[in-house]
């Protein structure tokens, strides 16, 4: 306890917590009017063309969503991916605040267990993650509620899958700090391992689909789609799903595949620092 509260005292006497609160809201706000706007006109209100061109399989997807716990899930879970990536931040810098500010002879020195020193890190970091999905939590549920209510849905925040969408989501922002501890002991370097980071979850992930979708498009590889899903960002979002959407895979599948990116980065970023020099 004593090593997770000295932890807490180098991120809250720091700027970079509440500067990450303030980015984290204000991407919310724009991430929850695109998911208004997509939801409106592509789901709840479609133009008559846009019907007369879609497939069997997105009618299928789209009759989907239409679903008041689809809804009320995916409004409730927005600005997931931006919020997920300032957990991941704080993870990084978490690991990489010591080498970059030459404290981590110190800390080592004081706690020779360095496994308990990445266990501290990594409650702390994770606590972070909470508090930041419950901050943007107790805001998506009043405006999906006001959202819905002028769509003429009902909300559906009783139902079971929704409640179990909130839930994973905490999850999700759990395991992505354990992710960030991770890429910190693997590139201590904080400059290094803040922007490989930034590259891999927004370019990184915009590239994997674009690529996929090139694949199927050019050599009809189908089979190919199913590789999206073992992608962090992606296997974040498909886990809040509140229902099944078909041609995905079900919501379980996102949580086993952030589970297992997070145990693996986890272990080995465990296992280097305790072997790694110092100085």
């Amino acid at each position: 306890m004593r090593l997770i509260r000295s932890e807490f005292l180098k991120i809250r006497t720091t700027n970079v917590w509440w500067l990450f609160m303030l980015g984290a809201l204000a991407l919310l706000a724009l991430a929850f009017a695109i998911n208004a706007l997509q939801m409106h006109f592509g789901v709840l209100h479609p133009p008559p063309e846009a019907q007369q061109n879609q497939d069997p399989e997105q009618a299928v997807q789209l009759a989907a969503l239409k679903a008041p716990a689809a809804l009320t899930s995916f409004m409730v879970t927005s600005g997931q991916y931006f919020g997920l990536m300032f957990v991941l931040l704080i993870g990084i810098i978490t690991v990489t605040n010591e080498f970059h500010h030459q404290t981590a002879t110190t800390t080592f020195l004081a706690t020779p267990h360095r496994t308990a020193v990445i266990m501290a890190k990594t409650v702390a970091a994770g606590i972070f993650g909470a508090l930041l999905w419950l901050l943007t939590t107790a805001i998506t549920i009043p405006a999906t509620l006001i959202f819905l209510n002028a769509e003429g849905v009902k909300a559906a925040f009783s139902d079971s899958a929704v409640i179990r969408a909130i839930l994973l989501n905490l999850v999700a922002y759990v395991l992505w700090a354990l992710i960030g501890i991770g890429i910190g002991v693997l590139i201590r370097s904080q400059i290094g391992a803040t922007v490989t980071a930034m590259v891999l979850y927004t370019v990184g992930t915009i590239a994997v689909a674009i690529i996929i979708q090139v694949l199927v498009n050019l050599l009809h590889w189908n089979w190919i789609e199913k590789f999206q899903w073992a992608f962090p960002s992606i296997a974040s979002g498909l886990m809040v799903n509140g229902v099944d959407i078909p041609g995905q895979p079900h919501y379980w599948v996102g949580g086993l595949i952030l589970l297992g990116w997070a145990a693996v980065t986890g272990l080995i970023g465990t296992l280097i620092m305790r072997t790694r020099d110092i100085s």
